[in-house]
């Protein structure tokens, strides 16, 4: 096993709730706990802080139209931010060594890099910014499907300094031996680049299966080449079978494959980490018991320097 410190991550927000009790529907997807029963997202982050997760995201990830609609967002998109905001750093200043990350998802639905439109995702990203800035510890652009996204990102945090992460959605059930691509078609290679460029200090792949995740790590290693500092490599995947190209992630409720349970994602974590990942948690589907299992076989690696 790699000697590589590590940072631990939480898992999926949305099924965790579901699980949990708390109001769950689609198209409110996990904001619908955020609306109405706060105390059900409170639970969620110290399930997975105990646990032993080291960063915790905010559950902001569907405070966008395209889960709360128009008018709601409207409304009450940057309180709701703000809000989710608040009940992460509550949770996380509880337990010593805990950091926040902000979450800014894909404003046109997961999944769909064909629906991505500049101009609205830098307003909407601007109000979800507005609402997190002041309980965040550092910013994570999630489930990003390409690498436009990320420029908006980059666009609506202006002059916030906290550190930046990028996480990209990868394309599943490519071929063996298949180049690893985003959901956009573009190559892994240019999100390293955009990374950089960026001044992200760090590059994930998440809301992918599995499988699709070593091809990515090693092939952003190779990249860096022999400036692996410049940027840390992540992964946290979701437990969902292939997603159809035309489907939006949450548009349905997805099924949970059987055969990931700890102990299984804890075979995948360790790869990743061998191929050189430095930051493992989990994605839809993986949830506290995840990452417990995580938390129990790789302690010796984590390290408190979580971002």
């Amino acid at each position: 096993m790699s000697t590589r410190k590590l940072t631990l991550l939480d898992g999926g927000m949305g099924r965790e709730l579901e699980r949990s009790g708390a109001p769950f529907r689609q198209p409110e997807w996990s904001a619908l706990a955020l609306i109405e029963s706060p105390a059900h997202v409170l639970q969620a982050h110290r399930a997975f802080i105990d646990a032993g997760a080291q960063v915790i995201t905010t559950n902001s990830y569907a405070v966008v139209p395209f889960h709360i609609g128009e008018e709601r967002f409207a409304a009450s998109g940057q309180a709701l931010a703000s809000l989710a905001g608040r009940l992460a750093r509550e949770a996380a200043d509880q337990t010593e060594g805990v950091a926040v990350a902000g979450s800014l998802p894909p404003v046109g639905g997961s999944y769909r890099p064909d629906l991505v439109d500049a101009d609205r995702s830098l307003e909407v990203l601007q109000e979800l910014v507005g609402g997190l800035a002041a309980h965040v510890d550092f910013w994570l652009a999630e489930t990003l499907s390409a690498l436009s996204e990320a420029h908006a990102v980059k666009k609506a945090l202006a002059d916030d300094n906290k550190p930046l992460w990028l996480s990209f959605t990868l394309a599943d059930g490519l071929e063996s031996g298949a180049a690893p691509q985003l959901r956009s078609g573009e190559r892994v290679e240019e999100a390293v680049a955009v990374a950089l460029k960026l001044g992200a200090s760090a590059l994930l792949f998440n809301c992918s299966q599995p499988e699709s995740m070593g091809a990515a790590i090693k092939e952003a290693t190779r990249v860096l080449g022999e400036n692996p500092q410049a940027l840390r490599l992540g992964v946290y995947a979701n437990a969902f079978p292939v997603v159809s190209a035309e489907a939006e992630a949450n548009s349905t409720l997805l099924t949970i494959r059987a055969d990931l349970g700890p102990a299984a994602y804890l075979q995948w974590a360790q790869q990743w980490v061998e191929q050189g990942a430095s930051i493992v948690g989990g994605c839809c589907g993986i949830g506290p018991e995840h990452i417990a299992e995580l938390a129990s076989h790789l302690q010796d690696q984590t390290t408190a320097a979580v971002y």
